[in-house]
């Protein structure tokens, strides 16, 4: 209490009442799997343009990471982490250039297509009018040209006749001796830039003349299932699952990796199960033609996962032919939208799949009935009405946790309410606290009611909530537990719609 000692008014500002609890995100998702180039940290996407930028575009037949992403956005998806996941070995391609030691931001032999090029700044302003600093400019090929034969991507002459970069990144007025200043080629560069990241070697930077490729880069195998959970290094060098494990990726609400193995799905499943806020939505497998077959509960059994049948046909992104994808990327994106339409409590079922022209199986109602059961969500073409997810199950077999929307929306209360009661730690253990951590998990579940996301006429069908000494012994108060025990009523799809229709006679209305 303050200490006062000499007459007057005085104001205290106190703090009384609940807390609001804020929602959090449920729509940001984490795809793993191969990319064209790029980092192997997670990175976060906000558009399929964003993402070819840092991870380039369609490369090899078997490669759906990019199809994936594009049917995300397409759909509605809106934040995307993308965990590029290459095999062991292999080295990034490397150059020392005009006094940079300048290193492509991936492993792989796609950094020996980046080309720099050091040369002044075009601002002026040291003594006698001379550049204030430096320029660098990088240019990339997704191909390798003919003859090994590359342009000058910045002289018209050599453009006219030879191959064009496939991007052009231009870095002007770098700043070289003040690492404070937002202009110095370490700050500039490190994020901006798609292809590089660059050292500083002790030594003022010179114009390096032509440009030059960076060397050295050599091809890795494919990854295995190691290599998507990931290296458990320093936090800076984690790689796959182990990254998303990290703080700064608390916001992933979702996890796919397209076309995953069964080891990988499995990996997957696992570490939303370990993390208990996230969700994986896993593919079938293509070419499973014979439905009854698909038993994912068998190797999957979970609450936080659902599994999707069958494969979609969307356009190829070189040819513009008919290309077979995994369906996750595109049921992600209908993930996000609607939530974001509708709410998280909505099943993300019974609406249209964008960007799709076929599906790769036709699946009717009889097959379906052995699918649907097994936990299979199935997506369905119906005459004038599009191709449609005609599913909305977990892979789990309790039955009160087979439906995707309930899963999701506990996660969705658990977490908000986890981050939005952390100031009560370390508050007085009494009755006025209980009162108050009631009162604020209430005013949340109150206003997620209203908004349609549980069950009840009335708030108290709705939930409960119970924080007095009828929840803790008196031991656990002295041991410094508080313990609130929360009942929530959630709203569940109808699944099943039945209309009994019969004959309204005269004898049927006495």
């Amino acid at each position: 209490m303050p200490e006062y000692l000499a007459p007057g008014v005085f104001i205290e500002e106190i703090e009384r009442g609940p807390r609001p609890i804020e929602g959090v995100a449920t729509s940001t998702a984490a795809f793993l799997g191969e990319t064209e180039r790029g980092s192997t940290r997670p990175r976060l996407v906000t558009s399929f343009n964003d993402y070819r930028r840092y991870f380039g575009g369609a490369f090899g037949d078997d490669k759906y990471m990019p199809y994936a992403l594009s049917g995300f956005f397409d759909n509605g998806g809106r934040r995307a982490y993308v965990c590029r996941i290459i095999g062991p070995g292999g080295q990034p391609a490397s150059r020392s250039i005009g006094g940079l030691k300048i290193d492509a931001v991936g492993r792989g032999e796609w950094g020996n297509r980046v080309f720099v090029k050091v040369i002044d700044s075009t601002i002026k302003g040291g003594p006698n009018n001379t550049p204030v600093g430096f320029r660098l400019q990088v240019a990339y090929w997704n191909t390798p040209a003919p003859n090994n034969a590359y342009p000058d991507p910045f002289d018209p002459l050599q453009l006219s006749i030879l191959p064009r970069p496939t991007v052009i990144e231009d870095f002007d007025n770098l700043v070289w001796k003040d690492p404070a200043s937002p202009d110095h080629f370490v700050k500039r560069l490190e994020g901006s830039s798609a292809f590089i990241s660059v050292t500083d070697l002790g030594v003022t930077a010179q114009p390096s003349g032509n440009f030059a490729p960076l060397t050295g880069g050599t091809t890795t195998p494919a990854p295995g299932i190691n290599d998507y959970k990931g290296w458990d290094l320093v936090s800076s060098l984690r790689t796959g699952l182990s990254a998303l494990e990290l703080d700064e990726y608390r916001e992933v609400a979702l996890v796919t990796a397209p076309n995953a193995s069964d080891d990988v799905a499995l990996a997957v499943k696992d570490h939303c199960e370990k993390n208990k806020f996230r969700f994986a939505v896993i593919d079938v497998p293509s070419g499973r033609g014979n439905s009854g077959a698909i038993d994912p509960r068998s190797k999957l059994e979970s609450q936080y996962a659902a599994f999707y049948y069958p494969w979609l046909y969307t356009a190829d992104q070189q040819t513009g032919a008919k290309k077979l994808v995994p369906p996750s990327g595109h049921v992600l994106g209908l993930y996000a939208r609607t939530d974001n339409e509708r709410g998280v409590w909505k099943a993300p079922a019974n609406d249209t799949l964008r960007g799709i022209s076929d599906l790769e199986y036709y699946i009717d109602t009889g097959a379906q009935e052995v699918l649907n059961p097994r936990g299979v969500n199935v997506i369905r073409q119906f005459p004038g009405r599009g191709i449609r997810v005609w599913g909305a199950r977990t892979l789990s077999s309790n039955s009160l946790w087979k439906y995707v929307s309930v899963r999701r929306l506990f996660i969705f209360l658990e977490r908000s309410i986890y981050d939005g009661t952390q100031w009560v730690v370390f508050e007085p253990n009494d009755e006025k606290l209980w009162e108050r951590v009631k009162d604020t998990i209430r005013l949340f579940l109150r206003s997620q009611w209203r908004e349609g996301a549980l069950m009840g006429v009335t708030e108290e069908e709705a939930f409960t909530i119970v924080c007095d000494r009828s929840t803790m012994t008196q031991n656990e108060i002295l041991n410094g537990q508080l313990i609130c025990e929360i009942g929530i009523a959630p709203v569940r799809p109808a699944e099943f719609v039945v209309f009994r229709i019969f004959q309204n006679t005269a004898e049927s209305q006495t």
